[in-house]
């Protein structure tokens, strides 16, 4: 089914029968994607008074309970509230949900320890293009990121100019394939996470962070439309689900 979407004084036709998923799924055992020291999460039977919620183990329903931390373990939009003391749900604060995207691929630099996104790659990458989302796909982009164990590994991040040229930019959706946009351990001072807040400044409550998402190597770079749904929990994060449409 082509639709033609009427977006901001422009019309665009997507084709709704061809949605590029780039979330990662949670299958709930060592195989998921994992981070910031947790176990892996768990799906598992309800078990009560004898009663265990399968049905070939008796049971008249399949009653799984889930354990999972959505920065940990997920797919995960997460909105200021991350970071701040005054409590803010992404649910409340994320209210519309198709947004212009720009897919780019970069290859995080060498700096002193750490490989970084750096705001040169950025600008080259984004040029003079209008977005409101910004999908980053990491290289080497293999499959093994949908269950890497990231703990301790010291990942690739977005240096804090680069995040700050994000914002003043204009993109007020940033999702990346890797657990964090900052570096793993810098004693809590989350650079990036508070440049793309502006936190300091006039905080930006609509604006979002998606992490873990993973992007296959045959979804081209360029113009998308982004749908980004989130599963409705008042928290700072949320499992979440973006999808890729195709502008034709």
């Amino acid at each position: 089914m082509i639709a033609t979407i009427k977006y901001k004084s422009a019309s665009y036709k997507i084709d709704l029968t061809n949605p590029l998923d780039i979330s990662i799924p949670l299958r709930g055992d060592a195989s998921d994607v994992n981070a910031w020291y947790l176990d892996a999460p768990k799906i598992q039977p309800h078990q009560e008074d004898g009663f265990v919620g399968k049905v070939s183990e008796g049971a008249c329903v399949n009653f799984n309970n889930i354990w999972f931390n959505p920065h940990s373990h997920i797919t995960h939009t997460e909105c200021v509230g991350h970071i701040t003391e005054e409590f803010y749900s992404v649910n409340q604060n994320l209210n519309q949900f198709f947004f212009l995207a720009e897919l780019i691929t970069v290859a995080p630099e060498k700096y002193e320890e750490d490989f970084v996104i750096s705001k040169k790659q950025l600008q080259y990458a984004l040029g003079n293009k209008k977005r409101e989302a910004l999908i980053i796909r990491t290289l080497p982009n293999l499959a093994n990121k949908k269950s890497t164990q990231y703990s301790h590994t010291n990942p690739p991040y977005l240096v804090e100019e680069a995040t700050v040229y994000l914002r003043d930019k204009g993109i007020d959706h940033l999702l990346i394939d890797l657990p964090s946009v900052d570096k793993e351990k810098d004693d809590g001072v989350l650079a990036s996470h508070n440049a793309f807040w502006d936190t300091q400044g006039n905080i930006r409550t609509g604006a979002t962070i998606t992490e873990f998402i993973f992007v296959e190597n045959t979804i081209e770079d360029g113009k998308y439309f982004l749908n980004l749904q989130v599963a409705p929990f008042e928290n700072d994060a949320s499992p979440s689900r973006p999808v890729l449409y195709k502008i034709l």
